[in-house]
């Protein structure tokens, strides 16, 4: 982590209608201004305030309060896309620079700003709805290919964060399973899966079972996902 990692932005979205099984999606998430409420959200709920989840049965709770991107990796998107990949993009409540998220370990802390405090649960696995949102055509496959998902966190003590606050690490497990190798063993890699268990304590419920089972997710994208729909605009050009 950089000794100058902050928040490029904080991020919320509205429900709105996108043609995913939901039919209702919070993907659009947009940089708000100010301080925002940060707390532990119940089950198929944000921790962010303001912040709406459609899909409550697949998104949200304890271990989904927050889900944070490197603007690095958006603009290493937008030079692959060739078209502005502004914050929020990836339905990402914190936009981060100088932290490498791909590198963040299963229950590595993070001190946000004064106040918050972060842990590092999961990858994201990335969803129908995600491709219809990005409306580009194989994105589940590049995004999966590109292996730098962002993570999703829980909220260890709450309290309020706002663009610019500063993200220190005040905690960083021995173990040696960071994000990147999570989603490659979930993902395209599932020989790796065994070794997601020497995170102990610091792997959330589910993918402890699938680890054990050799389980991982099948990225599969269907013809109609593949570059969006009429009706999904996809993210806000600047």
């Amino acid at each position: 982590m950089s000794q100058h990692a902050y928040l490029s932005s904080v991020n919320v979205g509205a429900p709105r209608p996108v043609r995913a099984k939901s039919g209702w999606s919070g993907i659009d998430k947009r940089p708000v201004a100010g301080a925002v409420r940060v707390a532990e959200p119940s089950a198929g709920r944000s921790g962010l305030d303001g912040d709406h989840i459609c899909d409550t049965p697949n998104h949200g709770g304890p271990g989904q309060a927050l889900y944070a991107v490197a603007r690095e990796d958006l603009d290493w998107w937008q030079g692959r896309l060739g078209r502005p990949v502004p914050n929020g993009s990836f339905g990402e409540n914190l936009t981060t620079v100088g932290l490498d998220v791909t590198s963040a370990r299963l229950g590595e802390r993070w001190r946000v700003g004064e106040q918050v405090v972060l842990a590092v649960t999961t990858p994201r696995i990335p969803c129908a709805t995600f491709a219809v949102w990005m409306r580009e055509r194989g994105w589940l496959k590049a995004f999966t290919a590109r292996a730098r998902p962002g993570a999703y966190l829980r909220v260890v003590v709450p309290g309020e964060v706002q663009e610019g606050d500063t993200i220190e690490l005040v905690h960083r497990p021995d173990h040696d399973v960071d994000i990147g190798l999570c989603f490659r063993a979930l993902t395209r890699e599932r020989a790796l899966l065994p070794r997601l268990l020497a995170a102990g304590d610091d792997l959330e419920p589910e993918l402890r079972q699938r680890a054990l089972a050799g389980e991982g997710f099948d990225i599969d994208e269907g013809p109609d996902d593949e570059a969006g729909q009429p009706g999904d605009e996809g993210p806000p050009p600047t």
